[in-house]
């Protein structure tokens, strides 16, 4: 028995090595952790229950040891030297050989007239051959998943159907589209913007519009050194792409700078849509409308905006964008 053990403490090793790391890990952050000792005593008494665990296997395995040796003895005793032969042969043969003929139940060549069937055709003979118990097992389960499949998800309210689950993926669809756009929101140009509608997205838009742009058209739009951004009155468009290029490429003769060098496509995509939400707004001290009057479309389609590193830095010319 003792032996037995010996040659079972290199299996409770890994566990053991596990529990040490754990409680290195824990108290690493035993400073920062208030329950570094719940953890201490959870995975000790983890290690404690495995070793249990380990040695009662082991000495299951030796008592099985035991009862096979005592059996042979009394077949010895019982029934002579050649039936204690075969036996001891049986219990030499290899274990996955013994679980292949237990799970194939297949009949050895020279027992198949045992099974053998009358039928004869053009001298192929049918055999007799049952089932191998491990496509019944793989019959059964399937039956039984078939029951629990159809509860779950037929029967009771657990499970989703499959009306839900395809909301579910529609919604899993959504954010996996919001994250790849996220990715290229930089992509944006004047021939593919769109009007953003997001708070977040137009809350940086008013930061940029604040830091570059009221100088020349007003905190509230309302027009100064550039003209008025709140009436429907524009000079090179009123559309978001007309703004997004505008605001990209400038227009150098009348002042206005271009700012795709300060600012990114993300950045001056945000800004274009919050200078479309200042239409209409009518602040004090506006100033008189310039351009032509441009009636805007509904057809803008609505894309969610995404957060960009780039920074918007301050113009070194301090004229605004020509409306």
């Amino acid at each position: 028995m003792k032996n037995k053990t010996l040659k079972a403490l290199p299996l409770m090793l890994p566990l053991l090595l596990l529990t040490v790391a754990a409680q290195a890990q824990e108290a690493a952050d035993g400073g920062a952790n208030p329950y570094f000792y719940d953890n201490f005593l959870f995975w000790s008494l983890a290690a404690l229950a495995g070793t249990v665990i380990v040695a009662a296997i082991v000495a299951l395995f030796h008592l099985l040891n035991v009862m096979v040796k005592v059996n042979q003895i009394r077949i010895y005793q019982e029934m002579g030297l050649e039936a204690y032969e075969k036996e001891v042969q049986k219990a030499k043969e290899p274990f996955w050989d013994r679980m292949y003929k237990r799970w194939t139940d297949a009949v050895p060549v020279e027992k198949e007239q045992d099974v053998m069937l009358d039928h004869d055709y053009d001298g192929i003979k049918e055999l007799d051959n049952s089932l191998p118990p491990w496509w019944v097992a793989m019959f059964y389960i399937t039956i039984a998943f078939a029951v629990v499949y159809m509860t779950y998800y037929h029967f009771t309210d657990a499970g989703p159907g499959s009306a839900e689950e395809y909301e579910m993926e529609m919604e899993r669809a959504e954010k996996a589209v919001q994250a790849f756009r996220a990715t290229q929101a930089n992509l944006v140009d004047e021939t593919n913007v769109t009007m953003l509608t997001d708070a977040a997205g137009l809350e940086t838009g008013q930061n940029i519009f604040n830091a570059n742009c009221a100088a020349c058209h007003g905190m509230l739009g309302e027009g100064g050194v550039g003209p008025n951004m709140t009436d429907n009155y524009w000079i090179h468009g009123g559309d978001i792409k007309d703004i997004f290029k505008t605001i990209k490429y400038g227009v150098p003769e009348k002042g206005m700078i271009s700012w795709k060098s300060q600012l990114s496509a993300a950045d001056m995509h945000k800004v274009s849509s919050y200078i479309l939400t200042l239409v209409g707004t009518n602040p004090p001290n506006a100033k008189e409308p310039q351009g032509d009057l441009y009636e805007p479309q509904a057809d803008a389609v609505e894309q969610p905006a995404a957060d960009s590193t780039s920074t918007a830095a301050e113009p070194e010319d301090a004229l605004g964008m020509n409306k």
